[in-house]
């Protein structure tokens, strides 16, 4: 499978710096990229950590690669809420899974790569378009029987990770999405037309 990666590494060439949660998931990922590691060692981000990445920041491409879990979501917004211009790669929960455990070292190695391969940058400063509570509404990603499976595939559709209707309107919002891409999404996949 070709993709290409040229998102991934930075205008200087550098190597990108991914955030982790641990080391089996610097383990399964430096296997398969050339890249520097950050370990956030829990939910809990110190400090340091959040002033190092500010740091690497300015010479480096940041990206959040943590579990499809409520811990992951929470290093997600600790780091984009102190860390200027950081990408997400987000892997399916659905294919993060292996016994008991959920998560990044889980993965099979084209699911990483995949995430790897369709960043997502939140524009904090420019939101753009605002799409509302009611626009999710009217769209049936809340509200109805069928919201939650709905708005699974357009968080799959988009790469903006999962999370309830509240998450993926901001996230919608963030990434420049418009309503339109949205409701074009719906109906393909109301028409079936959709892969």
């Amino acid at each position: 499978m070709e993709k290409d990666y040229s998102t991934f590494n930075d205008s200087l060439n550098k190597k990108p710096i991914i955030v982790v949660e641990g080391k089996t998931d610097v383990d399964k990922v430096s296997r398969l990229v050339d890249a520097n590691f950050v370990i956030t060692n829990g939910s809990e981000v110190s400090r340091e950590t959040l002033e190092y990445l500010n740091t690497l920041s300015l010479t480096h491409k940041i990206i959040v690669l943590t579990d499809p879990d409520y811990p992951g979501l929470r290093i997600r917004n600790i780091v984009s809420n102190n860390v200027k211009g950081v990408f997400h790669a987000y892997v399916s929960r659905n294919k993060s899974i292996k016994g008991k455990k959920l998560g990044v070292a889980e993965c099979e190695d084209e699911e990483i790569l995949r995430a790897l391969g369709n960043l997502v940058k939140y524009d904090i400063d420019d939101k753009g378009d605002y799409i509302g509570i009611f626009d999710l509404y009217s769209l049936g990603l809340t509200g109805k029987n069928n919201s939650k499976l709905l708005r699974n595939e357009v968080y799959k559709h988009f790469n903006l990770g999962y999370g309830n209707a509240k998450t993926l309107k901001n996230r919608l919002t963030l990434s420049g999405v418009s309503i339109e891409e949205v409701k074009a999404f719906i109906e393909e996949v109301e028409n079936g037309s959709c892969k």
